[in-house]
């Protein structure tokens, strides 16, 4: 970004608008650019004190600045021959004055002087507003948060040096990662934190600078930072999903990148409700590291004024990319874009709109954004999501089989009771065929409120009886679930390992 932004001014370029809430790491960008052949003079302008020249003291400020207007009055009648002014004049803060049609004018009057000369303006603020009469003459930067090498910066002024040489290379990247994403004032208040906390800065502080990501979760609104107790190894069966998951514990790591591997890009779990889709997604920012983020398409969507819905999902997919590496965690996906193919008539085509953005942003997404999609429906999914190269593998999870459900049983009483053994699974695992997970679980609470309703303790028997007292939705939506089989045979990968086996030796 800052070679594009050099690039630009030495082409004289008159108007960048510099996307940015790091100011002065900004500044020190363009200061640096201004040193370059030929050098430049930099001015700063602020609608408290004025236009005042870069390092000299606030107090040292032009006569009569402090209107927008006549500050850039003042930047085109500065000198009278414009070979001799090589400047960089730098606005602060104008989006709330650059709609008025005075300031605009004047902006469009500066640009039209500076043809042949070696001034450039540059508009910096945290938000975008460009009038359409300056559409055509201003280039948009976003200027980049700080990367590795320059958090490692940061990291290293902090750091005392005896510990410094004692923090091994994976503490140091696992410090560096955490903080991707976070500004360079907010890096250096975090480190600080964490030192403050423990007295030192060393690799289990990574939970520490992770708390600051969750203010910009926080702060942004439409996403969700989640944290999950569980481990991937509460969840019972589906062990090919969970191979494929371990293998993938690294992926987002530079001895990944040295060895060639590219970075994964995302995976859709489609399967029964109540089989675990939602809570794979959450163990497995447990099992690789990695913060957990849910993009609730309910809050995109805002009808409030026409664009909002998709500017509310461009915030959301840009904020998950500034504190990358991150999981994106999309729930139900089926019912996020089911009207995505004709909603012209319902919506005035939003839904389209929101679809194909988020679309277009999965191919070309660049950032170690890992999306995890759930769906139920798949026949309400578009075409689109599903061609190939769009995930990197479509899971299917079935029912549990028998030995599955032994596991799951085993897991959920082990969680309320440390007896396990009274209890025969092989026979629990029979009386529940057709069972999710979810409606095991649900049958096992029900019979410890019978049990504990009549003060003692539950038995095979109450698991048995509150089983057969619930009809399960495999029977209850039979047409339903036999369709999303069919579909997922020939289209997905099983999750079950033993279904997965079998597969592979029927090919």
């Amino acid at each position: 970004m800052k070679e594009e932004l050099s690039v630009l001014i030495q082409a004289q370029y008159p108007l960048i608008y510099l996307v940015t809430s790091e100011e002065e790491r900004a500044e020190q960008a363009i200061a640096t650019i201004a040193q370059m052949k030929p050098p430049r003079r930099v001015f700063v302008w602020t609608v408290t004190h004025g236009m005042v020249e870069y390092g000299q003291p606030r107090h040292v400020t032009q006569h009569n600045t402090v209107s927008p207007e006549a500050a850039i009055e003042w930047v085109m009648n500065r000198q009278k021959d414009p070979q001799r002014d090589s400047s960089i004049f730098i606005f602060k803060d104008l989006h709330p004055f650059i709609e008025s049609p005075a300031t605009t004018r004047w902006l469009r009057d500066a640009i039209a002087s500076f043809k042949g000369t070696q001034k450039t303006i540059i508009l910096m603020s945290p938000v975008q507003t460009i009038p359409i009469e300056l559409e055509k003459e201003v280039v948009v930067l976003d200027f980049a948060l700080p990367d590795m090498a320059e958090l490692n910066q940061v990291l290293t002024q902090h750091l005392d040096p005896s510990r410094a040489r004692r923090l091994t290379t994976e503490a140091r990247e696992k410090l560096l990662r955490a903080a991707l994403g976070l500004t360079k004032d907010e890096a250096e208040k975090v480190y600080r934190k964490a030192q403050v906390t423990n007295g030192r800065l060393t690799e289990s502080e990574v939970d520490i600078i992770l708390s600051e990501k969750k203010q910009l979760i926080r702060r942004n609104g439409i996403l969700e930072y989640i944290e999950e107790d569980e481990t991937i190894d509460s969840i019972g069966g589906l062990e090919e999903l969970k191979r494929w998951l371990k293998q993938r514990s690294n992926a987002f790591t530079e001895r990944a990148r040295e060895y060639g591997l590219p970075q994964p890009k995302g995976m859709l779990i489609l399967g029964v409700p109540g089989c675990g889709k939602s809570l794979i997604a959450k163990t497995t920012s447990r099992l690789w590291g990695l913060p957990l983020l849910r993009l609730d398409m309910g809050r995109v969507y805002d009808g409030s004024m026409v664009g909002r819905s998709e500017a509310n999902l461009r915030n959301a997919l840009k904020t998950a990319e500034s504190i990358s590496p991150v999981i994106l965690f999309i729930d139900e996906l089926d019912k996020a874009f089911a009207g995505s193919t004709g909603s012209a008539d319902s919506d005035g085509g939003t839904s389209s709109r929101i679809f194909g953005s988020f679309l277009t942003w999965m191919q070309e997404k660049t950032s170690p954004v890992f999306v995890m999609a759930t769906a139920n429906r798949v026949e309400r999914l578009p075409g689109e999501f599903l061609r190939k190269g769009r995930f990197d593998e479509i899971f299917f999870v079935d029912l549990p089989t028998p030995e599955e459900r032994q596991e799951i049983f085993k897991i959920h009483i082990g969680k309320r009771r440390r007896d396990v053994a009274r209890f025969d699974l092989e026979q629990l695992a029979k009386v529940s065929d057709g069972f999710s997970g979810a409606e095991i679980e649900q049958g096992l609470i029900a019979s410890m409120y019978e049990a504990f309703a009549q003060e003692r303790e539950f038995t095979q028997l109450d698991i048995i009886a509150a089983i057969k007292a619930t009809q399960p939705l495999s029977r209850t939506m039979t047409e339903q679930v036999t369709a999303l089989r069919d579909w997922a045979r020939q289209r997905a990968r099983p999750a079950a390992s033993s279904v997965a086996e079998y597969q592979r030796m029927e090919f």
